[in-house]
């Protein structure tokens, strides 16, 4: 017998500074995702604009801004261009290997040299293994890792220079959190090519969407998520096709 679904309970966190826009304070409203229902919730709640970290589902609620938007790519429309072509045949060679969603020390020790080169202030930054094993391992959806390794060199395995996590959700992708090898100077655009990698695989599976989280407007932080189109924002009226003159102030 199925278990009843239950409506989620919503709460709301204090405020606190915005890691994204000074002088700005950020709230977040959420809820837990948990039982033989979770996934069902968690597509649900991403198609209007939650995220999913560990077992909870959160988006902003912040009193005053709205600078937050959800985004998605639509990945049948989805056209590379020139630069990102380039970063596709360059990337070529690299072994993408999907792995369960269990931590390991060379994950982690990936992860602590990205965040010391691209975000060394960061809320992130003292991360310690049992932090990423909690990030990685505590998801009660469909989600697993996606490895990005060297090719594979006198019968050793490749180098691992890239990993994203990832859910499968209804309609598409959702890519939680993706960490590289920033400082590689003979592997430029990683992180773009992790993005387009997931488009790609996303549009080879039939599922219409990759979800890139949240644009922040006014955030150079965050300008690369307006990179790849077509692309659809979350406004109040639903899902719509992003506007060129929404972005003249990038």
């Amino acid at each position: 017998m199925t278990a009843p679904f239950r409506f989620p309970r919503f709460f709301v966190t204090s405020p606190s500074p915005c890691p994204y826009l000074p002088g700005k304070q950020e709230r977040k409203v959420f809820t837990e995702l948990n039982g033989v229902h979770a996934a069902e919730l968690n597509d649900a709640l991403g198609r209007i604009g939650f995220r999913r970290s560990q077992s909870v589902a959160y988006r902003p609620s912040c009193a005053g801004c709205t600078a937050c938007v959800s985004v998605r790519v639509v990945t049948p429309d989805f056209q590379p261009n020139a630069t990102q072509r380039k970063l596709v045949k360059r990337h070529a060679d690299l072994e993408v290997t999907p792995c369960r969603p269990w931590a390991t020390d060379e994950q982690y020790q990936l992860l602590r040299g990205y965040l010391a080169t691209r975000h060394p202030g960061g809320g992130m930054a003292r991360m310690d293994e049992e932090d990423f094993a909690d990030m990685v391992e505590h998801s009660p959806v469909n989600s697993f890792l996606l490895e990005y390794r060297e090719p594979a060199r006198f019968g050793r395995r490749g180098k691992l220079i890239g990993a994203c996590l990832t859910d499968r959700q209804a309609d598409g992708l959702s890519m939680i959190y993706s960490f590289f090898d920033a400082g590689g100077a003979d592997r430029p655009g990683l992180g773009t090519f992790i993005i387009l990698d997931h488009i790609l695989k996303a549009r080879e599976a039939g599922l219409p969407y990759v979800y890139l989280g949240y644009w922040v407007k006014g955030s150079q932080r965050m300008a690369y998520k307006v990179r790849y189109r077509p692309l659809e924002i979350l406004g109040p009226t639903g899902w719509r096709p992003l506007d060129e003159r929404e972005l003249t102030h990038i």
